[in-house]
C-alpha cells in the first residue's frame, strides 16, 4: 500500500519563446474547436444530416489525434493524469515542435538516473 502512489517525473513544460506560445495556442484551439467548425461548414454547404455526421466523424478523428499526441511526448508514469488540451499542446509543443537543449540534457540526466537506479 506504501507504493500505490504516482510519482511526477516532469511538470509540464513551460514555453518560454513567442513562436512556442502561438503554436501552442493553435494546436490548442485545434484540439477543441475543430469538430464543430467542419460539422457547421458541412451544415452550411450541405445538410442537417452530413452536418451531424460530420460532428461524430470529426470529433472520432480529433479523438484519436489527441490519444496520440498526449501518448507520444508525456512520460509513460505521468500518463494516469488527466490533461487538458492546453496540457497536451503545451507538452507537444515543447517536446516535438520547439524543444529546447536544456530540455534534452534533462532528459539524459534522466535517463542515467533511472538506469543507475535499476542497478
Amino acid at each position: 500500500m506504501e507504493n500505490d502512489y504516482i510519482d511526477l517525473i516532469e511538470p509540464t513544460p513551460i514555453l518560454h519563446s513567442k513562436k512556442c506560445k502561438v503554436i501552442a495556442f493553435s494546436i490548442k484551439l485545434l484540439l477543441q474547436y475543430s469538430s464543430f467548425v467542419t460539422a457547421f461548414i458541412a451544415w452550411y454547404l450541405y445538410d442537417y444530416f452530413i452536418a451531424g455526421a460530420t460532428l461524430l466523424i470529426t470529433f472520432l478523428i480529433v479523438g484519436i489525434a489527441r490519444a496520440k499526441m498526449r501518448n507520444s511526448v508525456i512520460p509513460p508514469h505521468q500518463r494516469e493524469y488527466h490533461y487538458t488540451d492546453e496540457g497536451i499542446a503545451n507538452w507537444f509543443s515543447a517536446k516535438e515542435l520547439c524543444p529546447s537543449p536544456l530540455s534534452n540534457e534533462s532528459q539524459s540526466h534522466n535517463a542515467i538516473q533511472k538506469g543507475l537506479e535499476r542497478k
